[in-house]
């Protein structure tokens, strides 16, 4: 299997890849963005130096007790971070050789404006939390050659959806996939430039997350790299009684060794050190 991302080709069977998320905005759920440039570059090296594939940078928070911004403003938090990413990642030193070197840029946003004026400035990866409604952001990955990244979800971003209930959340979730993988492909992207990702803790209530857990290795024979979204979830917090996102690294922990046993390949998280770590230590007992 091929993830094919820009001029970048990356093969699995390997080892499952850590994406390392940089909030780029004051109001993350954990607590840990900023609005500041320098703040953004510098921790961009810390995370390529404790493991990190992937950086993923957002310019909006996904919380739906936030008013959304605009996206001029989103634009321009990304535009000068998006210029200097290429020189800033490619200085920082690495954790071990079989890290992905430079790194991939995800650019985490679904708004179209914003998707194709940053990927016009760089970005390997659009990882849109949208759930596709239309082709529109699969047609501008396929000019640009970014991957996509599909998200399972309904309704629109930033509203909560807390009512939704499902019969068969794995049924639905194949369906979902098989249905948006033909719409990218229709608008011209690869199926190779296409990342799945289940969409832990949106429009599903905690049952729907823990099925999602367990019964991950149902969406393995797409033959796409699936994206685990673990990092200090609701549905964590839930099972642990920890309100406190910054309590939950353990329990995110956990998920990912879950989540790597039945089939996962990536993993989206803030804390990287301890994710690889992780991954290392789960690769070394499943070859052993």
């Amino acid at each position: 299997m091929h993830l094919r991302a820009r001029d970048r080709t990356i093969t699995f069977p390997r080892r499952p890849l850590v994406m390392g998320i940089l909030n780029l905005n004051d109001d993350s759920f954990s607590g840990d963005g900023s609005l500041d440039l320098d703040w953004a570059l510098a921790r961009t090296r810390e995370l390529v130096a404790d493991g990190a594939d992937i950086i993923d940078v957002g310019a909006e928070s996904a919380r739906t007790n936030r008013s959304a911004i605009s996206e001029e403003v989103e634009i321009r938090r990304l535009a000068p971070y998006l210029e200097r990413f290429t020189r800033t990642a490619s200085e920082a030193r690495t954790a071990d050789a079989d890290q992905i070197f430079p790194p991939l840029l995800s650019i985490n946003t679904w708004r179209l404006s914003v998707a194709r004026a940053a990927l016009a400035i760089g970005g390997d990866l659009l990882n849109d939390m949208s759930g596709l409604p239309s082709g529109e952001n699969a047609a501008i990955c396929a000019e640009t050659g970014a991957a996509l990244l599909i998200m399972h979800t309904v309704g629109e971003p930033k509203v909560p959806h807390t009512h939704v209930a499902w019969a068969d959340i794995m049924g639905a979730m194949r369906n979902f996939f098989a249905e948006k993988i033909a719409l990218a492909e229709a608008s011209g992207l690869s199926r190779e430039s296409i990342v799945l990702d289940p969409g832990v803790d949106f429009a599903k209530q905690r049952d729907d997350n823990l099925r999602v857990f367990r019964e991950l290795e149902s969406l393995v024979d797409f033959e796409r790299p699936i994206l685990l979204p673990i990092s200090r979830k609701s549905v964590i917090g839930e099972v642990l009684a920890l309100p406190d996102p910054c309590d939950r690294d353990a329990g995110t922990q956990a998920c990912l060794v879950a989540g790597q046993r039945r089939g996962a390949t990536i993993f989206r998280v803030h804390n990287v050190r301890a994710a690889r770590q992780s991954v290392l230590a789960v690769e070394s007992v499943l070859t052993a």
